[in-house]
């Protein structure tokens, strides 16, 4: 799958980078959907001896493939939300040394990390690359509620139902973009939904 280049945006807006192989006593390499071909692309037997993979498939099927990689340990679960104890965990019992991998959409990517920095890990020291969708997940500013997977702007909140802009500001801490009502001073006045990337 090719991947996205994302265009110039704010300085909060993350910028996500490549995964290649690096030194370390034990790797954590957390994916979802097409952000499994990122962990194909780096796999190396003697990093995958003392690798754990956590993926969350998302309907497509890398199952088979990320097997074959004889990883240490290998989890599939159905959703973030599940494979979070896991990921709790292994940040829990990590030492020195540990190594960790994200791969695929945003969403995941951002979740992830802000658990890691969480545990202590410096988000600079975490590697990532995007793969796959291109859909942000938005926190409106007005109810706080997530909605996943934006891919239109401006777009309805799944929580208070107001209609928001889409914009690049980005929190690490909840991370997630945050959205605006697009038509707080002029009710009604809604502009035509486009793609975010158009």
């Amino acid at each position: 799958m090719s991947k996205f280049e994302f265009p110039p945006s704010i300085l909060s807006r993350p910028i996500w980078g490549q995964l290649e192989p690096r030194p370390g006593t034990y790797h954590l390499m957390i994916a979802d959907a097409e952000g499994a071909e990122a962990i194909l692309d780096v796999a190396t037997p003697e990093l995958m001896a003392q690798c754990h993979i956590i993926h969350i498939p998302k309907g497509t099927d890398f199952a088979a493939r990320l097997s074959k990689l004889n990883p240490a340990q290998l989890y599939e679960g159905p959703s973030y939300e599940a494979a979070l104890p896991r990921i709790r965990r292994v940040l829990g019992d990590g030492h020195m040394g540990l190594q960790i991998y994200l791969a695929g959409t945003e969403g995941l990517m951002g979740q992830a990390m802000a658990e890691a920095m969480r545990a202590g890990i410096p988000h600079s020291a975490i590697q990532t690359e995007h793969r796959g969708s291109t859909g942000r997940r938005m926190q409106c500013v007005h109810c706080k509620g997530i909605t996943e997977d934006v891919e239109t702007d401006p777009f309805v909140c799944s929580h208070c139902g107001l209609n928001l802009f889409v914009r690049d500001h980005y929190s690490r801490r909840i991370a997630a973009y945050q959205a605006v009502c697009v038509d707080a001073e002029d009710h009604g006045n809604i502009p035509e939904q486009k793609g975010i990337y158009q």
